[in-house]
């Protein structure tokens, strides 16, 4: 294993409470560098694209859970829905339909996150709460029979601006602390807050991040 890479993942790892998942950002990377990270005790990896997620998969051990944490079209999900180990990305009721349907073919239940909109950009997807509220008005989430809710995930604003990015975090906690109690109060599963990136996961961790994505300060910048 290359000592750079070796030395950031444990670097990493320390500043990383027991009770948090680090999703080991592979986008863009290859299969010989996730390997490596595979060697050191790292499981959990994370993919932007279904083509290169479902590559990936194939190549590598069959104990590595994926986790698709890129935008995903719809016509795409029947690809990953055999094995992906968690869908970070659900950003819209035609999109949860789609993968109750193609979980359901395959005879599992997919983990998923509910995305939320939190940053002051244009370029990021994501419910926001009031479209929430009101697909569970309709849809309670045990329509959804082969969906796992696990919780919820957001990006934060692209910015120097520290104060910015903590509030947003502050407000991805405050909308799960919201779906907790008025429709998984009952579900122990649901339990995620996905946030956190190279830049600021420490930031995140301390805002109740449970779960932190990280590529570049592992891997390199791309």
């Amino acid at each position: 294993m290359s000592n750079s890479i070796e030395s950031a993942y444990r670097d990493i790892k320390t500043t990383i409470p027991e009770k948090v998942s680090l999703v080991a950002v592979s986008k863009t990377k290859p299969a010989k560098l996730i390997q490596e990270l595979y060697i050191q005790g790292q499981r959990i990896f994370g993919e932007n694209r279904v083509q290169e997620l479902v590559e990936k998969y194939e190549s590598l051990p069959k104990d590595i859970q994926w986790h698709l944490i890129g935008h995903l079209q719809r016509n795409k999900v029947k690809y990953i829905a055999p094995f992906v180990a968690m869908i970070h990305s659900i950003d819209s009721e035609r999109l949860l339909d789609e993968v109750n349907a193609c979980a359901r073919k395959n005879n599992r239940k997919i983990k998923i996150l509910l995305q939320f909109y939190i940053a002051q950009e244009e370029t990021k997807f994501g419910f926001d709460i009031e479209e929430i509220q009101n697909l569970f008005s309709h849809k309670s989430p045990e329509t959804f029979d082969s969906i796992d809710f696990c919780g919820v995930m957001g990006m934060a604003s692209f910015t120097e601006n520290k104060n910015q990015v903590r509030n947003e975090f502050k407000n991805l906690k405050s909308i799960f602390g919201l779906l907790k109690s008025n429709y998984f109060s009952q579900n122990p599963g649901f339990k995620e807050i996905s946030m956190g990136m190279s830049s600021d996961y420490l930031m995140a961790i301390e805002e109740g991040s449970t779960m932190v994505r990280i590529g570049s300060s592992l891997f390199g910048v791309r």
